[in-house]
């Protein structure tokens, strides 16, 4: 069963967890875990470098070093890859292990996709594929839990590309769930789990599809052509939504409006 109320200290907020947000905190640079060369934090980094924040980006994968300490950093966030949560490669047990040092902190983390799987690895949670084989690749609708919906309004429609999902630990409070794969956001006080992915552009989104296609005839995926059209009438709502997310998780004290990016 999942907790409602978990890991919250004296003057922490009911529904995130850890510090109230505040702009006193200042506009430390937040931490970004990327998994390939090529990858990029999209739409958040886009949010973060609008809202006054620089982006600390690095690649463990090819060498980079994970911080001791998150004293420097606003927040962190482990985004998604082709990797699994249940792979033997070195960088991903050192990143798993490391997702300790946010949670011992109580600083913000987020976890996108893969990022999500292994915070929930980490807690002692699930991460494998489909019973069925179903993936999901394009826009699917998730509906908030009573806990969700009381902590902000979602998005009918997020943007997916996974083929593993994971289960939420019991420890956690689950907030958003979906139809192919049930659990699709976490907390687990000030971090948080998300199977999919706000941070997606529209360049990003082509590129995935294009390189990616092969993909894109295994169960429960989504046609390119679909993802294009459905871009266009969920993206934005997506982003919007981000963006109010971003703001309440690393308490920055502004209003949460999602800033267009001069290229998607």
């Amino acid at each position: 069963m999942h907790k409602r109320l978990d890991r919250l200290g004296e003057g922490g907020n009911l529904l995130w967890g850890g510090p109230v947000p505040s702009v006193e905190h200042g506009r430390l640079p937040v931490l970004m875990i990327v998994h390939q060369h090529a990858s990029s934090p999209g739409n958040v980094g886009n949010w973060f470098r609008a809202n006054g924040y620089s982006l600390d980006i690095r690649r463990p994968r090819f060498g980079d070093p994970l911080p001791e300490t998150l004293e420097g950093h606003a927040g962190a966030v482990i985004f998604g890859g082709p990797q699994s949560a249940n792979d033997d490669d070195d960088f991903i047990r050192r990143e798993t292990d490391w997702i300790s040092v946010a949670l011992k902190e109580d600083k913000p983390f987020l976890g996108i996709c893969l990022g999500a799987q292994m915070l929930a690895a980490h807690l002692g949670g699930d991460v494998c594929a489909h019973p069925d084989g179903f993936v999901e690749h394009g826009y699917y609708p998730i509906t908030p839990t009573t806990e969700g919906a009381a902590m902000m309004d979602w998005p009918a429609h997020v943007y997916q590309w996974h083929r593993e999902g994971f289960s939420a630990p019991d420890s956690s409070v689950l907030l958003a769930t979906g139809e192919f794969f049930g659990e699709q956001a976490f907390k687990y006080g000030s971090a948080f789990g998300l199977q999919f992915h706000p941070e997606i552009t529209h360049l990003v989104m082509n590129r995935w599809v294009t390189r990616s296609g092969y993909r894109l005839v295994l169960p429960g995926a989504r046609p390119g052509a679909v993802h294009r059209t459905e871009h266009m009438r969920y993206g934005t709502g997506q982003r919007q939504w981000l963006g109010q997310f971003l703001a309440r998780w690393v308490g920055a004290g502004v209003d949460g409006a999602s800033p267009e990016p001069a290229l998607e």
